[in-house]
């Protein structure tokens, strides 16, 4: 199974970067494979192509602002949920894509 996730948060300083860690270390408990790019204070990170985007079995979105250059996956069905949610049940999330 392929995820793609981004995160991204208002000052994108920490909170974005800590929930891309967790969602990547719950993703190797469930033997997910995963690709995360954070939109933080450094900008896009760990940048997703369309092309992951279209090959992706889910698409995660763990935000608090609208990520950046959302036309790469306009019209997808998408999983939208609080960086908070991503931080504090990462596997409970990745769960639900099994």
């Amino acid at each position: 199974m392929k995820v793609v996730a981004i995160t991204a948060c208002h000052t994108g300083i920490a909170h974005c970067y800590m929930a891309a860690d967790r969602l990547m270390e719950a993703a190797q408990v469930l033997s997910i494979q995963i690709k995360v790019e954070t939109q933080g204070a450094m900008g896009i990170e760990n940048k997703i192509s369309k092309r992951e985007f279209d090959e992706a079995d889910h698409i995660l979105l763990a935000t608090e602002i609208t990520p950046s250059e959302s036309d790469r996956y306009e019209g997808k069905n998408l999983t939208i949920v609080s960086v908070q949610d991503a931080l504090n049940h990462p596997i409970a999330l990745l769960k639900k894509f099994k």
